[in-house]
């Protein structure tokens, strides 16, 4: 059965008060003179604090995802929100999350700065998951369960039904990466929100939208549980600039359609020219906008990659990646300079 969501939550976080603003309280709504906060009344509009809800980019957001509003929670990148997914469910010494292994770095990396014990469990050596053996690793103490869906850094979209069934089974939190999602032709877990409120999605505007640099993350989850991620955030972690330039890049939905359209083209293209390389063993295969490659000698090829100036990620300290690479696909430009070298190598 169910954790409840009290259940769940830290004690102190379950009885905060958080930090409120009157701008938040008002919501803005019919005002035209702002005393309320202390700012400069010149240098207009950048002296005024931004929306600490992000109204206008959240509606936007939930026009394009096709999530209510009240199901979104907008953060400083995503790493932001998987910070506060330990600040809120796990008690430091106490709790401990379960997570895919290899996957991403920074659920382990907000682990041990929460104080929180992180137990991985290793994939298959088809980078898949087993529910019943990362649900045989949980106990009472643990709250999260984390997954990655394409998965970095293997790429691969994990099995639906062994997702859904660590959902259906586990009675505490399941927080599902999607960050690389619109490169996958895998269905968005988000769509089924309301028949899982133990679920948490999270999805970026750094990827297809090509907006690493204004750093805009997303999380998808109950009302209740953005509450809560409301409540420990800080009052102001959207800059103006963030929610504005955001607004701005989701006029272009073709233009992006037009971007993973073209990466896509290029994957396929990358993966099959790599695959043929004498310095290639295996390329695996990938849903993200990146590809995994296993190599005679990553250490060698990353190095004389990088003599060239064409930086690749080296991930053979990962684990089940020994001798492997992870190479983003570029531009096409970028992708031939790169087929270039390792034919002259």
């Amino acid at each position: 059965m169910m954790r409840t969501l009290e259940q769940l939550v830290r004690p102190n976080i379950w009885t905060l008060t958080p930090h409120g603003s009157m701008r938040s309280e008002h919501g803005g709504s019919e005002a035209n003179i702002f005393l309320d906060a202390n700012e400069n009344p010149y240098n207009k509009p950048l002296n005024r604090y931004p929306d600490p809800l992000q109204r206008e980019l959240k509606e936007k957001l939930s026009q394009i995802k096709q999530v209510p509003a009240g199901n979104i929670f907008l953060s400083n990148g995503c790493d932001e929100t998987i910070d506060l997914v330990y600040r809120i469910f796990c008690e430091p010494k106490q709790d401990n999350v379960v997570a895919i292994e290899p996957t991403y770095g920074m659920y382990k990396v907000c682990a041990d700065i929460n104080n929180t014990t992180y137990k991985p469990v290793l994939l298959d050596e088809c980078f898949q998951l087993s529910a019943d053996k990362l649900l045989t690793s949980c106990d009472a103490s643990t709250k999260v369960i984390w997954l990655c869906s394409p998965n970095n850094p293997t790429g691969n979209d994990l099995h639906r039904d062994a997702i859904t069934e660590i959902i259906q089974r586990f009675d505490g939190i399941v927080v599902l990466d999607e960050a690389y999602s619109d490169f996958s032709s895998q269905k968005s877990f988000r769509t089924e929100l309301t028949s899982y409120p133990n679920l948490i999605i999270l999805n970026t505007m750094s990827l297809a939208w090509g907006c690493a640099g204004i750093r805009l993350g997303m999380a998808f989850a109950s009302e209740e549980i953005v509450n809560l991620f409301n409540k420990v955030k800080q009052p102001y972690n959207i800059s103006s600039f963030t929610q504005e330039q955001a607004l701005k890049s989701l006029q272009g939905t073709f233009e992006v359609e037009k971007w993973v359209t073209t990466l896509l083209q290029e994957r396929r293209r990358m993966v099959q020219a790599f695959a043929v390389l004498p310095q290639c063993v295996k390329v695996y295969p990938t849903a993200a906008n990146f590809f995994l490659a296993k190599m005679k000698d990553a250490k060698a090829t990353y190095q004389y990659l990088l003599d060239k100036g064409i930086v690749v990620c080296h991930s053979s300290q990962v684990a089940l990646c020994h001798d492997c690479l992870r190479v983003t696909v570029g531009t096409k430009t970028e992708n031939n300079e790169l087929l270039a070298a390792l034919r002259q190598c």
